[in-house]
């Protein structure tokens, strides 16, 4: 089998005992005062505060943390100075060696998933030349259009060791509305994106048995999530909803497999904002949030490899 970015992704988490992305959704409210009152109340002030905010958690987690995930719409909300501020961000991340994750859920029909492919995972063709754009490693798709709007992404992630977490079962309230829904054929309609997951992906696994086209499973399921590892063996899972939503540890390790591999698992607001926390605000000052987003980690990793490993 061929190495691919999910062997990266692997590789790094076995390296850092971390099966952790830290995901930078920067709210205004969620940025300490100590770093938002440097800056005017503007857009691009906002865009400055969320840099130094996003950075300062970098610094404190790239060395126990393997991979970072950019919400697009924190960033795109911002206008040109969100996306600048985005872009500054992702090469910092990448200057620290992290994988770097766009949770930008996209997915529309062939030609513009194409375009969409091509500033994230691709190159943006002008003339006789092929630029990068955002140039990420992984991107989030929406899989509602079906085939067509996840060939290109596809594609892309074969031709440039790229990849992409797919909506499967995701973590909020209401994705029972559509995803929880019966089919004709007796599956839900989950189960049956799972099952087309895995076939997407099936040209793309790696030394690990791995896919690099692979699924977003919330955690707050732990019956699907359990049901849809069996459905989809070669497909990896990024895995939302653990701590401020509800995921528990024990509830996440069925995601995984007999060797402790399968999934990755997203915290956002427990670790962005673990110097709000009941946890850990006692202990650290507003000023020292970065050091709380540390403790925070490593109790995260602990608790999520103890499950894991048990």
């Amino acid at each position: 089998m061929k190495s691919n970015m999910m062997d990266n992704l692997i590789e790094k988490i076995r390296k850092m005992n971390n099966p952790t992305v830290i995901g930078l959704d920067p709210r205004y409210e969620i940025i300490p005062d100590c770093v938002k009152s440097k800056y005017n109340k503007d857009l691009e002030g906002y865009a400055k505060a969320t840099v130094e905010f996003c950075k300062a958690l970098i610094n404190t987690t790239y060395d126990i943390i393997p991979a970072v995930k950019l919400q697009l719409a924190y960033f795109e909300m911002l206008g040109p100075e969100g996306l600048k501020a985005f872009e500054e961000v992702k090469k910092y991340a990448v200057s620290k060696d992290m994988i770097v994750m766009a949770d930008a859920k996209r997915g529309d029909i062939g030609s513009t998933s194409q375009g969409y492919s091509n500033a994230f995972l691709g190159k943006t063709p002008i003339d006789d030349k092929n630029l990068d754009v955002y140039d990420v490693d992984f991107i989030t798709l929406n899989p509602y259009m079906g085939t067509d709007c996840v060939k290109p992404f596809i594609e892309d992630s074969k031709k440039y060791n790229k990849g992409a977490f797919i909506l499967v079962k995701t973590s909020n309230k209401s994705s029972g509305e559509l995803q929880d829904l019966k089919l004709e054929n007796g599956k839900k309609v989950y189960e049956q994106v799972a099952m087309l997951v895995e076939e997407w992906g099936k040209d793309l696994i790696g030394e690990y048995g791995y896919s690099s086209i692979s699924a977003v499973v919330g955690a707050t399921y732990p019956e699907q999530l359990k049901e849809i590892r069996k459905l989809a063996p070669h497909t990896f899972f990024l895995i939302p909803g653990y701590g401020a939503q509800g995921g528990k540890a024990e509830d996440i390790a069925l995601g995984f497999d007999e060797n402790g591999l399968g999934g990755i698992v997203n915290a956002t607001r427990s670790l962005m904002g673990a110097y709000q926390s009941e946890m850990w605000k006692a202990k650290f000052t507003e000023e020292n949030y970065a050091e709380a987003t540390r403790a925070e980690a490593i109790r995260m990793r602990d608790e999520l490899m103890a499950a894991i490993q048990k």
